[in-house]
């Protein structure tokens, strides 16, 4: 047995396992661990393509336990992260919450499973997709999970800044619904997105993507969990600045 060729699968289980361990999380209302076990999963799931390219090992099945590894922990656990932020909003259909147990009555709470529910469209869309080989149309799930998760933690840690109450905007239920909203329509749109695909290490070959990887860091040096969302709006923001300058010089070309 070639036990080489089944390094990326088992590397696929580990972002499973710790899916299924953050749903388990996610319903015991520890949303923190949640958002760490998000986070391992979203390494496991860039090293398990790493490992596969590395090994030249890759394949059907690989692809498609990616896909269903990736429903889990980046598809579902964001939709109950989202619905348990929803209920711990402090105000719900305009009126100051009451009763926890009443809040699977109200449609906002529901809205949380468009996540989900457009995850699976984007998933379903990718595996058919071929243009999609070396980079995304659409925000990918892993990015748009950790965006979602990162609010858990920036309310546990960095709730007020300067006296700033950052929890007046991320425990809102109406920027929470608005969130759900943007980033269901970001899953699925047809915005093309680079991938943190390298076939080597050069400058010249890399530099969006180096240049995004050198300023993330900064800013998660500097500003800590806050700086998270605005690393995914900035991965969004950088490549429609390359595809334009791309566009650009296939033009004058």
């Amino acid at each position: 047995m070639n036990i080489k060729k089944h390094i990326p699968n088992a590397i696929t289980c580990g972002n499973l396992l710790c899916g299924c361990i953050a749903i388990v999380a996610a319903f015991k209302g520890n949303l923190v661990t949640t958002a760490y076990l998000v986070g391992i999963a979203a390494f496991l799931d860039f090293f398990d393509g790493f490992a596969a390219r590395l090994l030249k090992v890759g394949g059907e099945m690989g692809k498609q336990l990616d896909s269903l590894a990736d429903m889990v922990t980046f598809g579902v656990v964001p939709g109950i992260v989202l619905f348990q932020l929803m209920s711990a909003s402090p105000v719900l259909n305009g009126k100051p919450r009451v009763l926890l147990a009443n809040d699977i009555d109200s449609y906002w709470l529901l809205l949380s499973f468009l996540i989900t529910i457009f995850s699976a469209i984007r998933l379903a869309k990718f595996n058919i997709d071929t243009r999609q080989t070396n980079s995304f149309i659409g925000v990918p799930t892993p990015a748009n999970s950790i965006l979602i998760c990162s609010i858990p933690l920036i309310n546990r840690f960095q709730s007020e800044i300067s006296g700033f109450q950052i929890y007046s905007i991320t425990g809102n239920i109406y920027f929470l619904v608005g969130l759900t909203l943007l980033m269901s329509y970001l899953l699925i749109a047809e915005l093309p997105l680079f991938a943190l695909k390298f076939k080597n290490f050069g400058w010249k070959d890399n530099k969006i993507r180096f240049s995004f990887l050198i300023i993330s860091i900064l800013l998660l040096i500097v500003f800590q969990f806050i700086a998270i969302p605005f690393i995914i709006f900035l991965y969004i923001v950088l490549s429609i600045v390359h595809n334009l300058m791309n566009k650009t010089k296939k033009t004058e070309h």
